[in-house]
């Protein structure tokens, strides 16, 4: 570890002259002052005179010098790095959480990597160890359910492991999750006091625990209520899909005349299938419920009745996770997704 610091922290000098950068002691040395004097002129609350801060200050700033947080985080076992893992980042709700993880993980004053997981089969375990490389003192998951042995070498590392939306609880990590089972059976019951009679749900082939739990609890409910539901599966969480299920749909002889999107994108698809390609009118002649309240979803175009994604809500609770360092067990949340009703789907009978 002392190696580590020790490169991290010299004077380093780019080949064929590149870039140089200066060392607290070439500053000690300019400024007239010890190697510890620097050190508590760049640390918060440090006791300093004001006039030998002054020719501290002076010195850096001649120099060109800045306080190499990496080298002094791995002398304090804490490099301040959060690496947030994630795939799917173009998709408008990923995107909103990823945003505002990593604006407010900053303001607490962390540093953010974003690690892009793609859907490729063990990318998530790879995304994992590059954690560790990084010496990351915590990781929050926003997809994919990595493996029990690699979620544990992060925990024995000393990092504060936090999964979204997943099904597993591995010992020793948060899970912050939605309680999708509600906001489904919401759907279904939204669909039978207006008046709908043949349900439809339409999902990606990407089987996520917050897809899948959306998919059985809304099917259990409609069945309980004597409806049958027909459910259309493929491609990616995308409006694409929500289109080509829209269209397969509506283009049986007996089409459905409620649809639940297991996201607000899949929702918009259909919307415009039904809409565009089918001239049926929304919501009187079908009704479509999506989930997510992404931007799109308030647009006049669409006017989607929809489940609002706590965003706000599980920031907060990620950060108070990492920033405040809250053990395992006692940090877990289940968050409500809210109905925001909108013009997609009648009202009651």
């Amino acid at each position: 570890m002392q190696r580590e610091i020790e490169a991290l922290s010299r004077t380093t000098h780019g080949r064929g002259g590149g870039p140089a950068f200066a060392s607290a002691q070439e500053v000690a040395r300019l400024a007239g002052v010890s190697r510890s004097a620097v050190s508590r002129a760049f640390t918060p609350g440090a006791s300093i005179s004001p006039d030998t801060r002054a020719k501290v200050e002076a010195a850096a700033a001649e120099l060109g010098y800045h306080v190499n947080h990496l080298a002094r985080g791995l002398m304090r076992q804490q490099t301040g790095i959060v690496c947030l893992v994630v795939a799917d980042i173009q998709t408008p709700y990923l995107s909103r959480l990823l945003e505002s993880l990593s604006r407010s993980l900053q303001e607490a004053g962390k540093v953010v990597m974003v690690l892009n997981a793609g859907r490729a089969s063990g990318n998530v375990e790879g995304a994992l160890r590059q954690t560790l490389n990084y010496r990351a003192d915590a990781t929050v998951v926003l997809s994919g359910t990595p493996y029990r042995s690699i979620a544990q070498s992060c925990l024995d590392s000393g990092q504060r492991l936090v999964l979204l939306n997943r099904n597993d609880h591995l010992p020793g990590t948060v899970n912050l999750s939605v309680d999708n089972a509600r906001a489904a059976r919401t759907a279904a019951t939204l669909f039978v006091r207006a008046g709908y009679k043949r349900f439809a749900l339409v999902t990606s082939g990407i089987g996520t625990p917050s897809l899948l739990a959306r998919r059985e609890c809304f099917i259990a409910t409609a069945a309980e209520a004597g409806a049958d539901v027909t459910v259309w599966e493929g491609g990616a969480t995308a409006y694409e899909s929500g289109l080509q299920g829209g269209t397969a749909l509506f283009s049986s002889d007996d089409p459905p005349d409620a649809v639940f999107a297991v996201t607000d994108l899949l929702a918009c698809g259909v919307m415009d299938a039904v809409r565009h390609r089918f001239r049926r009118r929304v919501p009187d002649e079908v009704g479509v419920i999506g989930f997510d309240d992404i931007e799109q979803a308030g647009w006049a175009s669409y006017d989607l009745t929809t489940f609002a994604q706590p965003v706000e809500d599980i920031t907060d609770w990620t950060v108070r996770i990492v920033a405040d360092g809250i053990v395992e067990g006692t940090a877990d949340r289940v968050f409500e997704a809210s109905l925001v009703w909108r013009s997609s789907v009648a009202r009651a009978l």
